[in-house]
């Protein structure tokens, strides 16, 4: 088409198979959008645009893609407030026409298969490395492998028995991500060979970690998420093997796990072997 279509916020380039949304950067613009900064979008990924009146005098040019085309709305899993949806352009109402008309454009550049789910992504997720943090840890993620440090003031006595994660690819099958916005918020990993229905609390799940005020922003956590279920979905190769991290460890920071470890056992939630064999780890981390 070769079109630029510029709303609040964001602006739509159109392309011979594709569309560039570009989000704008701005204390206004929400700070996912700005995180995302743009996304080349096929129009072989999107199910269908409508074009609907919006708020406040706008009208609304919204694309829906495919079931599977993109990890990050797959990972959501509806869970999005609209003002962070990437596939949202408001436009003043007085643009009604020339949004139906570029409606009408994409639906004819639609893929014969776009009342199907996609069956690979076609959007490309964003890219690692990345890392946040969430209330009990610290997740990163190297395109590799997924690993989790836990925190001395947030991590559950659980979580600090079990130590740091490092999860290669191969072990995983998905992620559960839970919005910050609610209750309850979690990243959590799905592992291979484990059963969903017994699966304990976010903040007693080494494989998970949970959200709080301020912490696992929308923002920071889904596009990780995002980039982990793109990654593990493409199966991209991961090295063998289950170690623990990190590579360049902290000797406060070692210091400062070794002094919670005692708290735990002085409080008899360790016991003496668990005590002297988690403090063994991690001195040989120095």
């Amino acid at each position: 088409m070769g079109d630029v279509l510029a709303g609040f916020h964001t602006v739509w380039e159109f392309g011979t198979d594709s569309v560039l949304i570009r989000f704008e950067r701005g204390i206004r613009t929400p700070k996912l959008l700005q995180a995302l900064g743009e996304r080349r979008v096929p129009f072989e990924a999107l199910a269908a645009v409508e074009a609907a009146p919006g708020r406040h005098g706008t009208v609304v040019l919204r694309a829906v893609p495919r079931p599977g085309a993109d990890p990050l709305i797959d990972v959501a899993d509806g869970q999005l407030k609209e003002g962070n949806d990437p596939y949202r352009l408001v436009l003043p109402a007085e643009r009604e026409l020339l949004a139906e008309y570029y409606a009408e454009r994409i639906r004819d550049a639609l893929g014969p298969r776009a009342q199907e789910p996609a069956e690979r992504h076609l959007v490309t997720a964003p890219a690692p490395p990345l890392t946040f943090k969430a209330y009990d840890g610290k997740a990163s993620f190297d395109g590799r492998a997924v690993s989790f440090r836990w925190f001395w003031t947030g991590a559950s006595s659980a979580k600090w028995k079990a130590g740091d994660q490092y999860f290669p690819l191969d072990e995983l099958t998905g992620v559960e991500w839970r919005s910050p916005d609610a209750a309850a918020g979690h990243l959590r990993l799905v592992l291979r060979g484990t059963d969903g229905d017994r699966r304990p609390e976010p903040d007693q799940d080494p494989a998970a970690v949970a959200f709080g005020m301020g912490y696992g922003l929308v923002h920071e956590s889904l596009p990780f998420a995002a980039a982990v279920l793109a990654a593990v979905r493409a199966k991209v190769p991961a090295a063998p093997g289950r170690h623990r991290v990190p590579a360049r460890p902290d000797p406060g920071g070692i210091a400062e796990r070794i002094r919670h470890l005692g708290e735990l056992h002085q409080a008899g939630l360790l016991t003496d072997i668990e005590f002297s064999t988690k403090k063994a780890q991690l001195l040989a981390e120095l």
